[in-house]
């Protein structure tokens, strides 16, 4: 059926690869029932299931593919690629199913298949990997369907995450940036507020000396008022003091006079 489908280049490529995976896991269980020792099992099972999961995603890429040429291709074409689709996911079950008998017989837990992304219940996880002589065909697809939408979910889960993660981060680095800016400026004007006030204690000191200075002027002129007035007094009290000098400028002090009169009958000559 898969050699008379019409597929564009792209899609031939991806169910070309998708059909070497699954020749490669036939390969690797025929050689896995050669094999005795359980660690080269549990190593061969562990390289399966890498194949099995990178054809899972192989899957998901072929469905993709399908559904952007869906308006393209005829109705029968569609339909052609469904059912080739669907049969890869019966498949792929079934190797899946393969795993889980070899698992047991071997005793090894260790590898699961769906283990990676948001992590599916216990009850998933045994759906995931029933039997496929337990279950339809439609069984069959539909839980391989269930869990590569899951696989979705958990992936664009993380990536929300993720963009969370970084746009918490740049608002942190903005804020961040804002106090550093902060811190900048309050510095400067700490410096600016330092300066002006070294200014003014200078100011300060300058206007005391300054005041300083005329009290002792104030001070000087004082005295000499005080000298000459105490100098005057003495010169009025005790005009006839020669211990004390004429002050300059001060005119000398008038003698004493005395009144002549002529007695009754007497005259002068």
């Amino acid at each position: 059926m898969a050699t008379n489908l019409q597929m564009s280049p792209k899609v031939e490529q991806i169910h070309g690869e998708i059909r070497d995976h699954f020749r490669a896991l036939a390969n690797g269980f025929q050689k896995l029932d050669k094999i005795k020792d359980s660690n080269r099992q549990s190593n061969q099972l562990e390289e399966l299931t890498g194949k099995m999961r990178e054809c899972k995603g192989l899957i998901k890429e072929f469905d993709r593919e399908i559904k952007d040429e869906d308006g393209r291709n005829p109705p029968e074409v569609n339909k052609q690629l469904n059912d080739e689709k669907q049969s890869m996911i019966k498949e792929l079950n079934s190797y899946v199913a393969l795993r889980k008998t070899y698992m047991s017989t071997i005793g090894n837990k260790k590898v699961e298949l769906f283990d990676k992304g948001a992590g599916p219940s216990e009850s998933m996880a045994e759906e995931n990997v029933q039997l496929a002589s337990g279950m339809s065909n439609q069984e069959l697809i539909n839980a391989g369907t269930k869990t590569m939408d899951e696989t979705d979910q958990a992936i664009e889960r993380s990536k929300q995450v993720v963009h969370q993660t970084i746009e918490v981060g740049t608002q942190t680095a903005t804020t961040l940036k804002g106090q550093t800016e902060q811190m900048g400026r309050i510095v400067n004007e700490l410096d600016s507020i330092q300066f002006s006030i070294k200014k003014a204690t200078q100011l300060v000191k300058e206007i005391g000396r300054q005041v300083a200075t005329d009290k002792c002027i104030m001070l000087f002129l004082f005295l000499i008022v005080c000298g000459v007035i105490a100098i005057i007094i003495v010169k009025i009290v005790n005009p006839h003091n020669k211990d004390i000098r004429d002050i300059p400028g001060l005119a000398p002090p008038v003698p004493s006079r005395r009144l002549l009169y002529v007695r009754t009958g007497e005259h002068f000559d």
